[in-house]
């Protein structure tokens, strides 16, 4: 699908038809009347209906061919995290594998983070864990980042650069170890136009204007190897490969090189009908024109990890410039563009599953599990996975030449435990290349690497536990330790809590009760007790880290108690300079205290409020979900508060709302009186309205309480073109 082209449902619709059966296009028709409903009245930052977005994710699934449950689950994807409706009725309506899917894609529930970086670490835990079990997740997933990234240009500059750091981080690199090229390139060149826009567009200009030119020495090119083709009579689909941004401005960044500099800019891409005919193909290339040293690369003798194969040369072509020249059957073809999808694509008749070979060649994706079962928390899984799924990778022999990949920097520990972990534990030594190397020795491509094992080994060093580079390795590392001195382990580890406990002047008995413990092992992802007190023996885990989780409520109540008394008795030395604001909060049994409502987020009776206290200006009243209040680092200041009833109706309290509608002649005017007519003081007005035609109408009101607010909305709302009304934070 062209990037700038919006499908509509029937379009969709029409392309399953192209490869679904009649049954199987029903459940696509009714997931996308399902969405529709659902999403009826939700609207997109561009001011669009919001059921495009789920129609253009399930536009790209059903380019991919993918089979019907997963396309369905393209239309539903975001139904259970943005709608009322559940997961369980997702099930009930359809069936258990695309509620699975849904669910695999929808980011968690409503649970408080300390950071927003933590709750984007355990969503992506959750999405990882689920493609672990069902491939089709990410597929999904990398649909939908790929369609928001399309419309990117509706967000906010800030939210811009955040998603597309994150989609170069995480969505682009895991489409190529997927092997899906025609996802990953547009991810990586559209995020690369908001990180860096003067590149992206420099480059941009630079392609274009030698574009003709270049366009002009393929074609030459294209018509040569023809000619010599059909001499041989090899039938092949010749034509000219674009070149990505995003790889330009990689080599011109890393390699320091000018966009001159920049060999494969002129690219010829050859699809032939065999293995031999690739070979052939090499053989007259080499023949006509002069090959370039060291720039031949056999993938199909040895595939990338990502099922990618083909023949790459690069020649001084006819005007004695760099040509690049890929050489691949139709499959290799496919597979290059679509990679893993290629194996799910639906076939008439068969089921979608991964045969035999596939799955072993994804074998590392089966490991994501048992990262997640080891890691103490999301962040250390995502930089787990960073490293084993994201890195660059180094292919390294055995000696009997089987190839193994690892991630760059890898060294014979990581080898030794790719292969068994029996092996990894009994590891004495290395040679690389016939030579005895360090056990720290940085792997590099082509190595032939053999382990030295002794029988009579005490097992691994705890210094391994720096060397070793994989997730992998460390995690076996650490199992080791576990089972091996495990009692040991406990009885360490529960010394080491309780003299840091004490180390925070805290008393042992108080910090250690059972439900205390308990809180805390589950949050480090630990089934038993004994299992926290043996991580923290083998070094798994930190004595501090398990401390500072035990006494935090402690520390709170404690940092709490003496802000309080410090604020209290500050006030009370300048009696003559602070005055009790009629704020209509009771904060209890404290009196005298200067109480103010913070400006951030204006709370209202009937809000759910909470008390934050500050130096010298006495207490702020929040909203209990108010940004400031829910930052890291200040759960000791905050105070239990509540509003004096009996004041409801006799102050008045500023609220601040945005109006989003289409913009029409008197809408303005209809607002104004729709407000009027609820007997309600406007303190101000403004109003916008974008290119889309979708006007901003933000507005200052005086207000009793929550019903009163709740009135005024839901009068504004009865207004014709209104699209939301609501409340918003300073």
């Amino acid at each position: 699908m062209a990037k700038d082209q919006v499908l509509t449902p029937e379009q969709v619709i029409d392309k399953t038809r192209e490869y679904l059966n009649d049954e199987h296009v029903g459940l696509v028709e009714k997931a996308y009347e399902y969405a529709r409903e659902a999403h009826s009245e939700q609207y997109r930052k561009s001011g669009e209906p919001y059921i495009i977005h789920p129609i253009q994710v399930a536009g790209i699934l059903a380019d991919l061919e993918m089979d019907p449950a997963t396309v369905a689950a393209g239309f539903l994807h975001d139904v259970v995290e943005d709608t009322g409706i559940s997961l369980q009725q997702i099930e009930k309506d359809f069936n258990s594998e695309v509620a699975m899917l849904v669910d695999g894609v929808t980011k968690l529930g409503k649970i408080k983070y300390k950071s927003q970086e933590e709750q984007q670490a355990e969503n992506h835990r959750k999405m990882f864990v689920a493609m672990a079990r069902d491939i089709r997740v990410i597929l999904i997933k990398l649909a939908d980042r790929l369609h928001n990234m399309r419309t990117l240009k509706h967000l906010p500059q800030e939210k811009q650069r955040r998603i597309a750091n994150e989609t170069l981080e995480i969505f682009a690199p895991l489409a190529h170890r997927l092997g899906i090229s025609k996802i990953k390139w547009e991810l990586e060149d559209t995020s690369l136009r908001y990180l860096n826009p003067q590149q992206y567009y420099r480059i941009v200009n630079l392609m274009k204007k030698k574009r003709a030119e270049r366009e002009e020495y393929l074609e030459e090119v294209v018509d040569d190897v023809k000619d010599h083709l059909s001499d041989v009579k090899i039938i092949a689909d010749i034509s000219g490969r674009p070149k990505h941004i995003y790889s330009i401005y990689r080599k011109m960044a890393l390699q320091n090189k000018q966009f001159n500099e920049i060999y494969d800019l002129l690219a010829v891409r050859i699809v032939v009908d065999s293995i031999k005919d690739c070979y052939a193909v090499l053989g007259i290339i080499h023949t006509r024109w002069k090959p370039m040293p060291g720039r031949f690369k056999d993938y199909i003798a040895m595939p990338k990890p990502n099922m990618y194969q083909s023949l790459h040369t690069t020649v001084i072509g006819p005007k004695g410039d760099p040509l690049e020249v890929q050489i691949r059957t139709l499959e290799m073809h496919e597979i290059a563009e679509y990679g893993v999808a290629a194996h799910w694509a639906y076939k008439e008749g068969k089921e979608a599953n991964e045969p035999v070979s596939f799955d072993k060649k994804l074998s590392w994706f089966r490991e994501i599990l048992e990262f997640q079962n080891e890691s103490a928390n999301a962040e250390e899984f995502m930089e787990s996975l960073k490293i084993d799924l994201f890195s660059d990778m180094v292919f390294v022999f055995t000696p009997k030449g089987d190839v193994l990949e690892l991630p760059s920097g890898s060294v014979p520990i990581d080898f030794s435990y790719r292969i068994h972990s029996e092996i990894g534990n009994k590891t004495i030594g290395a040679k690389v290349n016939g030579k005895m190397v360090t056990l720290d020795y940085k792997l590099k491509t082509g190595d032939i690497i053999e382990i030295l094992t002794s029988k009579h080994s005490y097992g691994p060093s705890q210094d391994w536990l720096k060397l070793a580079q994989t997730s992998q390795a460390k995690n076996k590392i650490r199992q080791f330790f576990k089972k091996q001195r495990r009692e040991e382990n406990i009885e360490k580890g529960r010394e080491m809590v309780e003299k840091e406990i004490k180390a925070q002047d805290f008393d042992v008995k108080e910090i250690l009760t059972s439900e205390n413990i308990k809180r805390v092992f589950e949050k480090f992802n630990f089934s038993i007790e004994d299992d926290m007190y043996a991580a923290v023996g083998y070094n798994g885990i930190t004595a501090a880290q398990i401390a500072n989780r035990l006494t935090e409520k402690e520390r709170r109540k404690r940092e709490q108690e003496d802000i309080l008394e410090e604020t209290v008795k500050e006030l009370n030395s300048q009696p003559q300079k602070r005055k009790k604001k009629d704020a209509g909060v009771h904060v209890e049994g404290i009196d005298n205290l200067l109480i103010r409502l913070s400006r951030c987020c204006s709370p209202v009776p009937g809000d759910e409020i909470v008390g934050f206290i500050t130096k010298g200006r006495g207490v702020s009243v929040h909203r209990s979900d108010c940004t400031n209040v829910l930052a890291e680092g200040v759960e000791q200041r905050l105070i239990p508060v509540s509003w004096e009833s009996d004041r409801y109706d006799q102050k008045e309290y500023n609220v601040d709302i945005e109006i989003s509608g289409y913009d029409r002649r008197g809408l303005l005017n209809e607002v104004l009186q729709a407000v009027n007519e609820t007997k309600t003081n406007i303190s101000a007005v403004s109003g916008k309205s974008d290119r889309n035609k979708v006007a901003t109408i933000n507005m200052s009101i005086s207000i009793h309480n929550i019903s009163h607010l709740h009135k005024v909305v839901e009068r504004i709302k009865q207004i014709s073109d209104i699209y939301a009304v609501r409340r918003i934070m300073n």
